[in-house]
């Protein structure tokens, strides 16, 4: 049986239908603390399960039954919100997909067609060195052997380790293929085509891509660093797809954004340690790697 077939033959059997908008509340607060009751239905007889094991013959018809009646109310308030279940079903299986959608995806180039100094190179590799200066430890950045950008601080009144946070740019980059502050750095901004380098490698997108780095790390600053951490919670990982949802990158997925952040924040936490360090950023392999301690000094 189909979705929407059941939900129509479901709805047959509806004992508080909404037949005027007085009736609404009522209609729709049933079927809900149903979904509660069964749900409680549910867990009591894996209760049973764990006590009686064996001896309860009659779990799997149990399970079997209470998922029905779940089922039963799902559909009723979905009827009720004028909803499809077969879309609900559909949208929900695509989330999914997207949320554990891995790293060994094949690359997503957004400058293929570019000439080649318009486009992020494939493979590089950067050296961040950690110095002194007059307020704190600041960082210079090189990459390939070349000074890039201004030197960084951690910009808070207790050193935390953000002025190494272009990592998370760089794993960007990587992962998804996009970052408009790499893009900045290296001097490959797509010029020739003026509305693509406006919104994709302008200010407003660079903005936002630092934002996502400053929300993430005020996330991870609550979870040991990520460290130890195999999975992000999914509210923050809809809150970047929302940040980004006008840019090229939106066509990444939520598990995509995980997997560049988690692999940000293993690399990041071995650059912290070592005051600095080589890191290899590889586009191709969507692998950002620590390679060891800074080579250049102070």
């Amino acid at each position: 049986m189909d979705f929407n077939k059941y939900q129509k033959e479901a709805q047959r059997t509806d004992r508080v239908p909404a037949r005027s908008e007085a009736d609404d509340e009522a209609a729709l607060i049933v079927p809900m603390l149903g979904l509660a009751g069964e749900t409680g239905q549910l867990l009591s007889e894996y209760k049973k399960h764990l006590r009686d094991g064996e001896a309860h013959r009659l779990f799997k018809e149990r399970v079997s039954e209470e998922l029905g009646d779940l089922l039963w109310y799902i559909a009723n308030v979905a009827s009720k919100f004028d909803l499809s279940l077969s879309d609900i079903a559909t949208a929900n299986l695509s989330k999914v997909n997207e949320r554990w959608a891995n790293g060994r995806a094949k690359p997503l180039n957004f400058d293929a067609e570019l000439p080649e100094n318009e486009q992020l190179p494939r493979q590089f590799e950067v050296e961040l060195i950690d110095v002194a200066g007059e307020t704190g430890q600041r960082v210079r950045v090189l990459i390939d052997g070349s000074p890039f950008g201004s030197e960084l601080t951690d910009n808070a009144y207790d050193p935390d380790g953000y002025r190494f946070h272009d990592v998370f740019h760089f794993a960007y980059a990587a992962v998804l293929g996009w970052s408009p502050i790499t893009r900045s750095l290296l001097k490959r901004k797509r010029k020739s085509r003026p509305l693509l380098d406006e919104v994709e490698d302008g200010g407003r997108a660079a903005v936002i891509e630092e934002g996502v780095a400053a929300l993430v790390f005020d996330y991870a600053r609550r979870h040991r660093m990520l460290e130890g951490v195999a999975t992000l919670d999914f509210q923050l990982l809809r809150t970047i797809k929302d940040m980004t949802s006008h840019l090229e990158v939106r066509q990444r997925s939520t598990g995509e954004w995980e997997f560049a952040i988690l692999q940000g924040f293993e690399v990041w936490r071995a650059v912290l340690a070592t005051r600095g360090g080589r890191i290899a950023v590889d586009l191709d392999a969507r692998r950002i790697t620590f390679l060891g301690p800074p080579t250049a000094q102070p």
